[in-house]
C-alpha cells in the first residue's frame, strides 16, 4: 500500500513563504493498492495537481472517497481534469448526510452563478456507491468506513491490505461528541493497532476552538499511543499555522510520546509526501 499526499492543509488554501515545507492545497489523499488501484481521498484543492499527474500518466479509472460535504475538502473537484473528458470512470464513495445523494453533494460545487462549468457537463462516467459505517472491499483492499465527531457529520476510513493497516481520521473532533459522533473510546478501537494514523490535529491546547469540530495535538497523540499505533501523521494544519507553528506542533508532540515513553513514530504530514507500507 503507497499513500501519497496531495493536501494537508485545513479550511481554505494558503500560499506565501511561510507555507513551503508543509504545503497549502486543502485535503487529497491518494493510495494505490499492490495490485495498482488508484483510490482518492477528499477533493481539496490538491486533486487538480493529482489530475494533472494521472492525465500523464495515462490512468483513467479511480476510486474516490469523500469524508464529507465542506468546501475545503469539495472544491478542488471541478478542477479535476479527468472529469471532462470521455474514458474516464470513477467510483464514487460515502455517506451524503445532510444532503439527498453523494450527487447532490457533489455537484452543489459547480451550480450557477458560482461556477461557469455546470456539473451535467462532466464527460466522465460516475458510479455512486453509499457507504455509510460499512466494509467492503476493492479487489485486494478492505475498506471500513466509521463516523467522524464533526459539525454536519462526516466519515473516516480504514484501509487494510496484506496485514496492513491505514487509519485516516481528518476533520474529529476528539475532545466533543458532535451529532452522529462517537467517544474517544470508540476512536480507539477503530484505530488499534494501525501502522499508519493521519488524524486532525489543527489546534494546540491554547487555540482550541470546541465544538469547532478539530482536535488538539494532544488529544490525537493520546489516541495513537492508546491504540497502540506505529506511526501517527498530524494532519489539517490550520490556515494561519505557518512552516515554523507547525513544526512546533510535531516538536511538542514527540515530547508527549517520549513523556509517556511510547514507541509511536510522529511526523506532521506534508504535500508531496510518500508513505509506503
Amino acid at each position: 500500500m503507497i499513500i501519497r499526499c496531495w493536501g494537508a492543509r485545513g479550511s481554505i488554501p494558503v500560499s506565501g513563504p511561510e507555507y513551503l515545507k508543509y504545503g497549502g492545497d486543502t485535503t487529497c489523499l491518494e493510495i494505490r493498492t499492490k495490485e495498482d488501484d488508484i483510490i482518492i481521498v477528499d477533493a481539496g484543492s490538491g486533486i487538480r495537481r493529482l489530475g494533472n499527474a494521472l492525465m500523464e500518466a495515462g490512468r483513467r479509472d479511480y476510486n474516490m472517497f469523500f469524508t464529507h460535504a465542506h468546501w475545503d475538502h469539495l472544491l478542488g473537484f471541478p478542477f479535476f481534469k479527468p472529469i471532462y473528458f470521455k474514458g474516464t470512470q470513477i467510483s464514487m464513495y460515502g455517506c451524503p448526510f445532510a444532503q439527498i445523494s453523494i450527487k447532490d453533494m457533489i455537484s452543489q460545487v459547480m451550480v450557477a452563478p458560482h461556477f461557469p462549468i455546470e456539473y451535467h457537463d462532466i464527460r466522465c462516467d460516475l458510479l455512486y456507491h453509499q457507504t455509510c459505517g460499512t466494509s467492503f472491499t476493492i479487489n485486494t483492499m478492505t475498506v471500513t468506513s466509521f463516523p467522524l465527531s464533526h459539525p454536519n457529520q462526516g466519515m473516516g476510513y480504514r484501509f487494510e491490505e496484506d496485514g496492513k493497516a491505514f487509519v485516516f481520521l481528518t476533520d474529529n473532533e476528539l475532545g466533543y461528541v458532535h451529532t452522529g459522533g462517537l467517544g474517544f473510546e470508540d476512536y480507539v478501537q477503530f484505530s488499534a493497532d494501525a501502522d499508519l494514523l493521519i488524524h486532525d490535529a489543527e489546534f494546540r491546547e491554547d487555540d482550541y476552538k470546541k465544538t469547532w469540530g478539530h482536535s488538539t495535538y494532544n488529544d490525537a497523540v493520546r489516541l495513537a499511543i492508546e491504540a497502540r499505533v506505529k506511526t501517527l501523521g498530524l494532519f489539517h494544519h490550520n490556515q494561519e499555522r505557518d512552516d515554523a507553528g507547525v513544526d512546533d506542533i510535531v516538536e511538542r508532540s514527540r515530547n508527549l510520546i517520549r513523556d509517556q515513553q511510547a514507541s509511536l513514530k510522529c511526523f506532521a504530514v506534508h504535500g508531496g509526501m510518500e508513505v509506503v507500507l
